[in-house]
């Protein structure tokens, strides 16, 4: 009997893997006798936020990741065909329709045994000392009990934390005409870090955007909840507080708030670095760092925000060398909770230092229902080759799933961060066309597919 806990997207596509291998499930699901502030019925796979699981355009990243989790035997995907509502290019569904089908279809599996209770981390120690196999799929809401347990076999004080992300863009887009490699004083190696040199201008009127910019409204459990007589400014005042408990970082727009030099004195601060367009030192610099060993993903440096992501597009392309940048991922800062899965993980998604304990979805540290479902079915395809004696075939780097496993390995020096599928994460393709590159891309990633399901049938 393996035990999966957390009946999410992740959860439901790790049971519905293993029990169509023929192996007995047991999972748990502590809604609705121990609801969440997010969810709002006792549906699996509920959807909190948006009711959209993104492109369905075969050739784009999020295609090939649903290609390929088809390819697996995806429920979640099964069933949002059945339940889809018109989205345009984006795969939509029937929120209430799609939960409730997800829910009867593993309810009603012979071999998935579900548990409406919640599940602790006693529970966990007692299975994984018989040596039994527990698969966690909790997410971002995971329980106190056993985040605190988790944290504590992660080797942090936290498990759960205000996750505060600078945005993150495509290399192949910078401007290289303006944004230039340089360390500060020439100290490592030229290329560590890339800067956006600004003159006094275009820094005033960078500014001027950011601090004017509209942002994202704080949503109540993030910041411990709502009481009679919060308005939204105590609120604010209370998350952030939270925020430099936890990550010690604040958003770069409260910064540009406290005055209009604040950031060409800290953030943006263009020391040691000269313009080789001017042979000058800036007025002020945004640095760029390498966010892969590639290198064709570059994080905004210190520059963590709340802003909508339209308004983050918007403002950040007025910085010198992004005019024409491609966000990979949007800067937030929110309550979340992920390990730090290139320390702490296996290649096949085990805990390095607890055997049979795998971790599924969003905890792994990537970001999205989708991917979150692709982790589950990874993690139980993973359980069920253990268990039946055979070996595990690891999805070739091409692939949308060897992507986002590449970010989950990846030992590059960074702050870890979730990261949903995209262009930057699959292997770089030397050409100066982007249609051809992405082309190319997709081609790799198809021939990858082939390989891994021929492998898997060996």
């Amino acid at each position: 009997m393996i035990t999966i806990v957390g009946a999410g997207f992740a959860g439901v596509e790790a049971a519905w893997t293993l029990a169509e291998r023929g192996h007995s499930v047991r999972l748990y699901e502590m809604r609705p006798v121990q609801n969440t502030p997010a969810h709002v019925t006792d549906h699996f796979a509920e959807l909190v936020c948006s009711n959209s699981l993104k492109s369905n355009s075969p050739s784009s990243p999020a295609g090939q990741l649903k290609t390929e989790m088809k390819a697996l035997g995806s429920l979640v995907l099964t069933l949002a065909a059945e339940y889809a509502v018109p989205g345009g290019e984006a795969l939509c569904v029937d929120r209430e329709l799609f939960g409730r089908a997800i829910t009867a279809a593993i309810e009603n599996h012979p071999r998935i045994e579900v548990v409406r209770a919640a599940f602790t981390a006693d529970m966990a120690g007692e299975l994984l000392n018989r040596g039994e196999t527990v698969i966690l799929a909790t997410g971002p809401l995971t329980s106190d009990d056993l985040s605190v347990w988790l944290a504590q076999l992660t080797g942090r004080k936290h498990l759960y934390f205000y996750d505060a992300v600078s945005p993150t863009v495509d290399a192949s887009t910078l401007n290289r005409e303006i944004v230039f490699a340089q360390s500060r004083y020439d100290k490592g190696e030229g290329d560590d870090y890339l800067n956006c040199p600004f003159n006094r201008e275009e820094y005033d009127a960078f500014v001027a955007a950011l601090v004017s910019a509209e942002r994202v409204p704080i949503r109540a459990f993030e910041a411990g909840g709502r009481r009679d007589g919060d308005d939204e400014s105590d609120l604010e005042a209370g998350l952030l507080e939270k925020i430099k408990y936890f990550a010690g970082c604040t958003p770069i727009e409260a910064i540009a708030e406290a005055g209009p030099r604040s950031l060409e004195f800290g953030n943006f601060k263009p020391v040691g670095l000269t313009d080789p367009r001017t042979g000058r030192r800036p007025n002020a610099a945004l640095q760029l760092r390498p966010e892969n060993k590639e290198k064709t993903l570059y994080s905004l440096v210190a520059c963590q925000n709340r802003l909508r992501f339209g308004e983050q597009k918007r403002v950040f392309r007025m910085v010198p060398g992004l005019e024409n940048a491609e966000f990979v991922r949007y800067g937030v800062i929110h309550r979340n909770t992920y390990i730090e899965a290139p320390t702490v993980l296996t290649d096949e998604l085990e805990m390095r230092d607890c055997p049979n304990l795998y971790i599924a979805g969003q905890l792994t540290g990537v970001e999205g229902y989708v991917e979150s479902a692709a982790m589950g079915i990874l993690a139980g395809l993973n359980v069920a080759r253990r268990l039946e004696g055979l070996p595990v075939v690891q999805p070739p780097r091409a692939t949308a799933y060897g992507s986002l496993m590449a970010h989950l390995q990846d030992q590059t020096e960074r702050e870890f961060a979730p990261m949903n599928i995209n262009w930057g994460i699959f292997p770089e393709v030397d050409h100066k066309d982007k249609a051809v590159r992405r082309s190319e891309k997709l081609a790799a990633a198809a021939a990858g597919l082939d390989e891994w399901l021929s492998g898997l049938a060996g």
